[in-house]
């Protein structure tokens, strides 16, 4: 999940994700990429601040296989979908090194392996479900060993924090979301976004709320519009039906219209009965209008039709929301900086006067 690694790496570029992604330079200069900071967490810690005892990070899952694995194709994982699987030209198994760092933690990468974790007596978990990406979640039942869901690592993760009384922090992202948006399909980014508030009403119903902060923001907004006065109860993913109507009504250019639309990207795709949205990248961009009359735009396969032709949907500026309950969530009130957020946790955990 790209963006919680600004929970523990610092890297000058964000695409730094192994060490093949690096320029010559910027290793000869002893930068280390993403991948390798998450292994080495504890150890980058210790080295930083001379006296302190950590025991690194114990919950991690997500996906990105490849890049903790050699370009070595005896390295491939039982589910890799490419020929070799790894991405490092270090020769460096960060798996292998993470399970020696911690011999009592449980290395995983399929769903078997994640439905027979031990939450009460497991100290650490690296769980990599996929080479790339994690699916889609309306995907996930075609991953080919088995994916949890967001939900179920949440709550899988809750129960295994939860074994230190000295609290803890806990981020989580539904970072397919974002995927969705860029590919133009409100499909997938809505589909998503339901699962993202179904990992929210897990990790209340899996909480203290008297001792626990709960915060839910974004990053940044994409350029997705609602619009078109559309009537009450009428689908989301539809045509624009008008309020005392049961007929879809017509623009200035006779066509039917959708209630959800994006600025820019792809433009239209009709790929009938597809729930993965990057599907759209294989058609060339078709921006403008189309004669909805005859398509399903509730298919999961309907890409919105977009204005702006560009290779992929792009980020908007809107200010985005944060939401807060617990210990704290009174300081989440009108407008605030994004690093407020920062200092809103670092006093939820005592780590500040």
């Amino acid at each position: 999940m790209q963006h919680q690694r600004a929970a523990y790496a610092k890297s000058a570029d964000r695409n730094w994700e192994d060490i093949s992604d690096m320029p010559s330079e910027a290793i000869d200069q002893g930068c280390e990429d993403i991948a390798s900071q998450l292994i080495n967490f504890e150890k980058n810690l210790e080295e930083r601040y001379p006296g302190i005892d950590v025991d690194g990070i114990e919950v991690m899952f997500g996906g990105g296989r490849r890049h903790f694995l050699p370009k070595d194709i005896a390295f491939n994982s039982a589910d890799a979908m490419s020929e070799v699987e790894g991405d490092r030209t270090d020769e460096v198994d960060l798996t292998a090194q993470w399970q020696t760092s911690y011999p009592k933690g449980k290395y995983i990468i399929d769903q078997t392996g994640f439905d027979s974790l031990d939450t009460t007596n497991t100290p650490q978990v690296l769980g990599l479900f996929n080479e790339s990406h994690m699916q889609y979640e309306a995907d996930r039942a075609n991953d080919i060993a088995g994916e949890p869901s967001l939900t179920e690592m949440t709550t899988t993760a809750l129960d295994i924090l939860d074994n230190n009384k000295n609290g803890y922090f806990l981020t989580i992202e539904s970072g397919r979301i974002d995927h969705g948006h860029h590919a133009g399909s409100a499909y997938n980014a809505l589909t998503d976004t339901i699962e993202l508030a179904n990992a929210v009403q897990a990790a209340i119903d899996n909480t203290n709320p008297e001792e626990t902060l709960i915060l839910v923001t974004a990053d940044h907004s994409h350029v997705f519009t609602i619009a078109g006065y559309p009537k009450r109860g009428n689908p989301i993913l539809g045509k624009v039906v008008s309020v005392g109507s049961t007929e879809a009504s017509l623009a200035s250019d006779g066509m039917p219209y959708t209630t959800v639309g994006y600025t820019n990207g792809l433009g239209h795709r009709n790929l009938i009965g597809a729930t993965d949205a990057d599907k759209g990248y294989n058609e060339a961009i078709n921006t403008g209008r189309i004669d909805l009359t005859t398509i399903n735009t509730m298919d999961s396969g309907y890409h919105q039709e977009a204005n702006i032709p560009l290779g992929s949907e792009t980020h908007a500026g809107e200010d985005i929301s944060v939401h807060a309950m617990g210990p704290g969530a009174q300081l989440v009130q009108g407008n605030i900086e994004q690093s407020v957020i920062f200092h809103i946790i670092n006093k939820a955990l005592g780590l500040t006067e």
